[in-house]
């Protein structure tokens, strides 16, 4: 649900009032390791489920990535945060179709505070330690990437 999403986003940013209004915005075009000239990037990767929807399998992953591209106008003190949450496919299905994740709130809370902290380091000149980890699970099969959006997209670039 991106409301939550938003709404942890809006909840931490307003402990942190430097004067620049951020927005968080769900873009599925971004694409990692190209931000558009003038923005930076963040990655991060966390605990995600998934739910094939041919055939109504569900798995988890240690390994969703999280792609942040973030710009800030100085002129208009409006800061931009483009967010993409990469998917994946079943394994069992033939053509199965790519899977967003369902990532627990606790989880997009880690993300929104390290999400903050790397604004304020890029953009205000902050200094943080390492990020908080993310809460994951055992897995009990092997990650396979051949199944992750971020090797299909070598095609598309």
């Amino acid at each position: 649900m991106d409301t939550d999403w938003t709404h942890i986003f809006q909840e931490k940013a307003a402990e942190y009032a430097q004067g620049d209004n951020w927005t968080l915005q769900f873009n599925k075009r971004i694409v990692p390791d190209h931000p558009n000239s003038g923005w930076e990037q963040y990655i991060r990767n966390t605990f995600g489920r998934f739910r094939c929807r041919k055939c109504n399998r569900t798995w988890p992953s240690n390994r969703v990535m999280v792609v942040f591209h973030m710009r800030l106008n100085n002129t208009t003190h409006q800061g931009t945060i483009k967010v993409r949450r990469m998917r994946q496919n079943c394994k069992k299905c033939s053509d199965a179709p790519m899977e967003t994740p369902v990532i627990d709130p606790d989880n997009i809370d880690i993300l929104m505070e390290s999400l903050l902290k790397n604004i304020r380091k890029k953009f205000y000149h902050e200094d943080f330690g390492a990020p908080r980890p993310y809460v994951g699970v055992d897995v009990n099969s092997p990650h396979e990437p051949s199944h992750c959006e971020p090797a299909l997209l070598e095609f598309v670039i």
